[in-house]
Parts: C-alpha cells; sequence; structure tokens
C-alpha cells in the first residue's frame, strides 16, 4: 500500500524526479517492447512513489547491465496497473500493496496474471503524527482522543474540521470511511502525490506544527521526520472486506511481485531474475533516500547500491 504523498506544492520537477526511469503515463501509450516474444526485452510498471522506483531502478540496471536486455518503463496507477499487467502491456509490477479483487480476477480466475513471489518488504499503511507532536500529547497517539486535537490539526483546507493529509487518491486508502465510520470531526485532504504530501510534512515538520497524516512504511522521511503512529480499532480478517464500512486499521502486508503469466512462463532469464529479485527495507530505503533526498537520478542510484551490494544481487541473477 501506497503505499502508497495542502497544497499541490511539489513542483514539476520534484514529481518527475520521483517518477523517474523514462517513465510515461499508462493511460496514454503502452510500452512496443511488452510480451515482445523472444526478444531481450522487457517492460516494467513503476508506480509513482519512491519506494517503488527504487524497486524498478535497481531491476532495471541489473536486466540491462548484466543480462543484456532492454529495459522499458511506464507509469500507471495501482488498479490500471493490473489491467496492464493482464493485457500483455507491461511485463510486471514490482511492488503491490494488497489488492485482492484484482487478485481473484486475473490470477485465480483468467490465469493472465502470475504471482512473482514475495518483495522481502513488509509495508505497513497508518496514520501519523510527528513525534514532536507526540511527545507533547501523547493521547494524540489513540484515535478515540483524535476529536480533542481537530481544531489544532485544521488547517485552510480542511473546512473546519480536522485535516487528515492523504497522498493520490489513487492509492490503497479507507480514510474517508474511516473517518465517517469513527465519527471523527476530520477532513481528508489529498495532496495528489507522494511528492507533494512530503513537500507539505516537511514544510510542517519545519515550523514545528502539528500534522495527522495516512502514511505508510516503509518510506525513507522517517529517518527525516520522525513520526508516531496512531492507534486505530485493531485490524480483523475481513473487517475491511466493505469499503463502505471500514472501521479499523490497515493490516501490515507483505508487499508482492506480479508478472504477466505469458512472460511468467516464456520470459527466460528476465522473469527468472525478476522472480528472485528479494531485497530487505534497509536496501530499499538506501536507494529511495538517495533518489528523494539526495536527488540522484535513479539510475544513478540504482548504480551506486549494486556497486556496494555485489553478494545480494549475485543471488538474483539466473
Amino acid at each position: 500500500m501506497r503505499v502508497r504523498l495542502t497544497t499541490a506544492v511539489a513542483s514539476a520537477a520534484a514529481l518527475t524526479l520521483l517518477t523517474g526511469c523514462g517513465a510515461a503515463d499508462m493511460t496514454k501509450q503502452s510500452s512496443p517492447f511488452a510480451n515482445a516474444q523472444g526478444a531481450k526485452t522487457v517492460t516494467l510498471s513503476v508506480q509513482s512513489w519512491v519506494g517503488a522506483q527504487s524497486n524498478v531502478a535497481v531491476a532495471q540496471y541489473l536486466l540491462e547491465h548484466e543480462l543484456g536486455y532492454r529495459v522499458d518503463t511506464v507509469q500507471v496507477d495501482e488498479v490500471p496497473a493490473w489491467d496492464a499487467l493482464s493485457q500483455g502491456r507491461v511485463d510486471a509490477i514490482l511492488e503491490d500493496w494488497g489488492h485482492p479483487e484484482q487478485e481473484q480476477r486475473y490470477v485465480e480466475d483468467k490465469k493472465t496474471i502470475a504471482p512473482g513471489g514475495d518483495l522481502g518488504v513488509t509495508g505497513h499503511i497508518g496514520w501519523f503524527v510527528p513525534t514532536y507532536f507526540a511527545k507533547k500529547h501523547p493521547d494524540v497517539t489513540n484515535w478515540k482522543n483524535l476529536n480533542k486535537y481537530a481544531d489544532l490539526l485544521r488547517t485552510a483546507e480542511s473546512g473546519g474540521k480536522g485535516q487528515l493529509l492523504d497522498g493520490s487518491p489513487s492509492y490503497v486508502t479507507n480514510d474517508k470511511a474511516l473517518v465517517k465510520n469513527l465519527n471523527l470531526d476530520y477532513q481528508v485532504v489529498f495532496a495528489g502525490s507522494e511528492a507533494a504530501q512530503i513537500t507539505q510534512m516537511q514544510q510542517f515538520a519545519k515550523e514545528k506544527k502539528p500534522f495527522l497524516s495516512y502514511w505508510y512504511t516503509p518510506q525513507w522521511l522517517m529517518e527525516k521526520v520522525p513520526m508516531t503512529e496512531v492507534k486505530l480499532p485493531p485490524y480483523e480478517e475481513g473487517c475491511d472486506a466493505d469499503p463502505a464500512k471500514v472501521d479499523c486499521a490497515y493490516p501490515v502486508t507483505p508487499l508482492q511481485k506480479y508478472l504477466n503469466a505469458d512472460f511468467a512462463k516464456d520470459g527466460g532469464d528476465a522473469a527468472e531474475f525478476l522472480k528472485n529479485f528479494t531485497w530487505t527495507t534497509e536496501d530499499q530505503n538506501e536507494v529511495s533516500l538517495m533518489i528523494a533526498e539526495k536527488k540522484m537520478r535513479p539510475q544513478v542510484a540504482a548504480e551506486k547500491w549494486v556497486d556496494s551490494h555485489k553478494s545480494v544481487w549475485k543471488k538474483w541473477l539466473p
């Protein structure tokens, strides 16, 4: 999830940085290289958050420099990416935060998508406040006390209510239902992207202002802006089955890879490599930090990581 980042202040340059690797908008075009039978080409779906960018950057670098493939990348929102993968317009999604409806439709029923295994990173979506605010008001970390702080968390965009800052509406989010079903005096405000959400939270932190935000781990920003999670009602299996009635926390999600079924079967070394691709939260955050904070191009960050982690990626090669 997410995931998966109030002002749509993030500059176009920042957004371009976070959606690097030569990604294109999949809603407008598709790659001519996807599902190319017998050709040494691979097309990877790039999600809009920086952790997903890091997966693709490293996979692309190794596919090109170690296995001799031509790699193309296209940017697709989370749900449309499943359609593109099923149709063979992309060959692989390297970070999925859980889409049970799509899994049932494409993996179980149509069998046009094949599981690619664990990414090795465990994701968790939740609500977070900056730790400096939690230390001053410890009870804010329980959802039952959030209405007490609604006035402090009000912004010009939240319409007289407390602001719950979300990223992109395309991310996995139950927040509107949670606010309604838990009777919270808050308004969900979408920043528009991960980059815009990060910009907003960094500005709040710089001014030591309180904020409440939908956020997720792993994510490099936690190292720069320490945050504390607000405890929502415990997650139980099935508590989020009806999107309109969700009143529980988000689950902990082992992030998954998925391959086009034909590519999984006939994709040769590239398919085997992507199935083998697993790394840790620390690995991903290391690359993400270089891309987002140090402003490196994704392929430069990937090369730097590859150069210093040979013992990790050598195991992925066929």
